[in-house]
């Protein structure tokens, strides 16, 4: 299988060119079908609706029932949801804005700085503008940046944009914020599922094997965002997101039964959801969720997605603690390098990998 990954199987077409080109019709492999465009299935644009909106400050404090409350909160989210906003997580907010900035500028570069981190299908490492090799897929609207940030092993900075000139130290900064935070809230969530705070830390493979990259988007303005999506509806393959969403403009929506809800970023939060590996690891109780992008026709939209992910060797399963008489082990062991394979071979497709793993009795 690895022999289709080497090479993209069409000449790749930044989408920000296109969007700079001055078109006013997208070309004809942007455009979904009928059944899969923005407006498809109800939208909650409500205002009063929104993802849970959790404040972490009680964790650094010793008070145990705001504490207590605190983790319940998240356990509801994760149940519920399966994505919330987390704000007071400890982050300088001066970080957050300069990592956004930053990667601005970057996206704001000459093509041929940036053609020169043009990435391949087999590491995804760098300057990217379409997931998955077949050949005539239709393409979201976006390009977007990749790289490794842990183990230290997979780190290649030479990898990483020297323009603008303060961008790899802003990369080994917000990196290594990011993953605290994410250590932090993986903790947490361990502890939600009565397994004591260290269990999904140690079935990640343990502070210096766990996993993180970071997922740079760039949404171009677009002259029909009715017709396409910035990516389309998937649940992410890995352990768990932290997204810094752009600040100024909404684009993510998230899958509530047959609905579809955009995502109100809330001033300084991250946004966090769970991946199919914690969905597999938890025995189902925490969910990966189904969520796309949309895009408009008046602004360009960056956001930063921080992957934590399992050690991509070790076998993932269910822990063993949630495997009951009543409630059987839902998923086969497999490590996460098998799993993304799939994603990078097929491209992104709603929940079908997740659901297809389950064990058919």
């Amino acid at each position: 299988m690895m022999k289709c990954l080497q090479s993209w199987p069409e000449p790749i077409v930044r989408v920000q060119s296109l969007a700079e080109s001055g078109i006013t019709t997208i070309p004809e492999h942007y455009i979904k079908p009928l059944s899969k465009r923005p407006s498809t299935g109800l939208v909650h644009d409500d205002a009063t609706v929104n993802i849970p909106v959790i404040d972490l400050q009680a964790l650094a404090g010793d008070d145990q029932d705001l504490r207590e409350t605190t983790l319940q909160l998240v356990l509801s989210a994760c149940k519920e949801w399966g994505f919330f906003q987390v704000v007071n997580h400890g982050m300088s907010h001066e970080l957050m804005k300069r990592a956004r900035e930053t990667w601005r500028e970057f996206f704001e570069q000459p093509l041929e700085v940036k053609q020169e981190y043009s990435n391949d299908p087999i590491t995804y490492e760098g300057y990217g503008s379409r997931l998955g090799v077949e050949k005539g897929a239709i393409l979201d609207w976006s390009d977007y940046y990749f790289l490794h940030y842990l183990p230290p092993t997979l780190r290649k900075p030479e990898k990483w944009p020297a323009l603008p000139s303060s961008c790899r130290d802003m990369i080994e900064e917000y990196g290594e914020e990011a993953t605290r935070v994410c250590g932090m809230l993986l903790r947490m969530l361990s502890l939600n599922l009565g397994l004591g705070e260290d269990y999904l830390p140690i079935a990640f493979g343990g502070e210096e094997n766990v996993g993180a990259c970071l997922r740079v988007n760039f949404y171009p303005k677009c002259p029909q965002p009715d017709l396409t999506l910035g990516i389309s509806p998937h649940s992410d393959p890995g352990g768990m997101t932290l997204l810094l969403p752009d600040e100024d403009v909404a684009g993510l929506q998230v899958r509530k039964g047959e609905n579809w809800v955009t995502v109100k970023p809330v001033p300084n939060a991250f946004v966090v959801n769970m991946g199919d590996q914690m969905q597999v690891l938890s025995n189902a109780i925490y969910k990966s969720v189904e969520h796309r992008v949309i895009v408009n026709s008046v602004k360009d939209r960056v956001s930063l997605a921080m992957f934590y992910n399992p050690k991509s060797d070790l076998l993932i399963e269910p822990a063993k603690a949630l495997v009951t008489k009543d409630r059987p082990a839902l998923y086969p062991p497999m490590t996460f390098d098998e799993y993304r394979l799939y994603i990078r071979t097929k491209g992104l497709c709603g929940k079908a990998q997740v659901e297809s793993l389950k064990s058919h009795e």
